[in-house]
């Protein structure tokens, strides 16, 4: 595997408890962190873990796919992070357990160097002060890209936290219905994402749109569209996001014409969805892609 000292992936890992009872390893920086590994992407990964039998977990299998854990903090106090995972409808809601091992990342162990390169962050795990502080001295540290991921998880995000991060980023991935939330007053999707792009100075607007595929939108006003294959097989939707916003970064940090970014992060999505869980461990799964985009 290549290292790239280059990709800063900051935010939650943690488990995903499924109704049959049954659990897959989660958080979306974490599942951002694990894709890109497979691709031959190292990252930085900054997070924390619980000093329990999760906790160890997660560091044995982080190991077992050769990922950094130069940024992972351990926690004596605060357990792991967990969710819940309810599946209505065939569309994953999330019981989030507050006061987990991610909402206490702490910035006195970071790294105090400067960094460069893109630094990648969602919005659930700033959720904490405490969390929150530390991305703030990790961007302060940082002179290139931003790239956000909003996860707008009721109750666990404000507007008042939220918007100084968009302001913050060159780049913003989020779904449709987190665009509608966050630019209320705009009538149909292009003119939402032309004001949410001009509100917040992007260079670019991923919005994801579940079975309509995805738009992006650029600083030179232009709109690329992607649509998955009818024909998609669907286990669950758990991670699909996050598996776009992987190829989505494996794209920026390529640079990729940003039409072949969005059409290999579907695709990659699609198949994904055709999966258990937000992550493989099959290495296999990943070589075809590999292969394919002569990584």
């Amino acid at each position: 595997m290549n290292n790239n000292p280059f990709l800063h992936i900051f935010g939650e890992v943690l488990f995903d408890h499924f109704p049959d009872g049954s659990r897959v390893l989660g958080g979306a920086p974490f599942n951002v962190a694990w894709h890109l590994q497979a691709f031959g992407q190292s990252s930085r990964f900054i997070s924390r873990i619980g000093a329990d039998p999760a906790g160890h977990e997660i560091a044995t299998l982080m190991d077992g796919w050769d990922m950094s854990r130069e940024a992972l903090q351990t926690d004596n106090e605060h357990p792991t992070g967990s969710v819940r995972v309810l599946i209505p409808d065939g569309e994953p809601h999330y019981e989030i357990v507050t006061d987990c091992a991610y909402d206490f990342i702490d910035s006195k162990l970071l790294e105090e160097k400067q960094t460069q390169g893109i630094l990648y962050h969602g919005s659930l795990a700033i959720r904490n002060p405490v969390s929150r502080t530390a991305l703030q001295v990790a961007k302060a540290r940082h002179q290139g890209k931003v790239f956000v991921d909003v996860n707008l998880r009721p109750p666990w995000w404000d507007r008042e936290t939220l918007l100084p991060l968009l302001h913050d980023a060159d780049w913003v991935k989020l779904n449709e219905a987190e665009l509608i939330a966050l630019c209320p007053d705009e009538h149909g999707l292009e003119a939402a994402m032309q004001a949410f792009c001009a509100q917040f100075d992007l260079e670019i607007l991923v919005v994801t749109r579940g079975e309509q595929g995805a738009v992006a939108y650029d600083r030179q006003q232009h709109f690329v569209t992607v649509e998955p294959p009818a024909s998609t097989a669907v286990v669950d939707t758990v991670g699909a996001g996050d598996a776009f916003a992987a190829l989505l970064l494996l794209g920026l940090s390529k640079q990729w014409p940003l039409a072949v970014t969005l059409e290999r992060a579907q695709a990659f999505a699609c198949a994904l969805v055709g999966r258990r869980g937000a992550t493989v461990a099959d290495r296999a799964f990943y070589r075809a892609f590999s292969e394919q985009w002569g990584l």
